[in-house]
């Protein structure tokens, strides 16, 4: 059996181990105890997502006229609801923009919310204009898709939330999580009975929303 020498300039590398061995063992102490208190604080506040509903959805127009044209012209507002039901955590909105498709692609720009904070409990409501702003064009099959369902008398819209939020705990302010919302709505055409073949865009009445519905949410 052999026996370490410690002594001279050696015994000084053995202290120097020892202090760096304690050093990160109270490192490493240190680690695991933050983890642990966030853990804890976590589970004993639990941060749930805020939820989404979609109150009401009025198209002034939507027009595409295939083969002649793919673009589509269109001007919508939406009302979404949103209600924090954390008893302790708060929620800031940050860079949140609100849009709307038609079979996973967008016929409208996005629109920026305003910026905001939503305490405990409490609800917020948007109505942003949604547009295309001439600048929507759709693949031609998905242009006479969108044609023949108001011909049908019927046209689901998703509604989407995209952006940014932190929970606010305290005076404790976490990074940013994505938010992802999707808002289906149900729009009749001409009361069900369709356009006919003529596309006219709409007009006062022409497309309604069938129902409130609560979003699907993501963060």
């Amino acid at each position: 059996m052999t026996v370490k020498d410690c002594g001279g300039h050696k015994g000084c590398e053995c202290d120097r181990e020892r202090l760096y061995r304690k050093l990160c063992a109270a490192l490493v102490a240190f680690i695991l105890l933050v983890l642990f208190v966030i853990l804890i604080v976590w589970l004993v506040l639990r941060p749930h997502k805020p939820r989404f509903y979609l109150q009401d959805l009025s198209v002034l127009c939507l027009n595409v006229t295939p083969p002649a044209s793919t673009y589509l012209f269109t001007t919508m507002q939406a009302t979404v609801a949103a209600r924090n039901g954390n008893e302790r955590v708060g929620v800031y909105y940050d860079q949140v923009d609100v849009y709307a498709q038609y079979k996973d692609v967008g016929i409208t720009v996005p629109t920026r919310l305003p910026v905001g904070y939503q305490g405990h409990g409490d609800q917020s409501v948007w109505s942003p204009y949604l547009q295309s702003m001439d600048s929507v064009q759709l693949p031609p099959a998905l242009a006479v898709a969108l044609a023949q369902d108001e011909t049908a008398g019927y046209v689901l819209i998703d509604i989407r939330v995209d952006g940014w939020i932190r929970w606010k705990v305290g005076s404790w302010i976490s990074g940013h999580y994505h938010l992802r919302v999707n808002c289906p709505a149900l729009l009749t055409v001409n009361e069900g009975k369709g356009s006919y073949g003529a596309n006219t865009g709409g007009g006062s009445g022409y497309f309604r929303f069938q129902q409130a519905a609560a979003c699907a949410v993501d963060v």
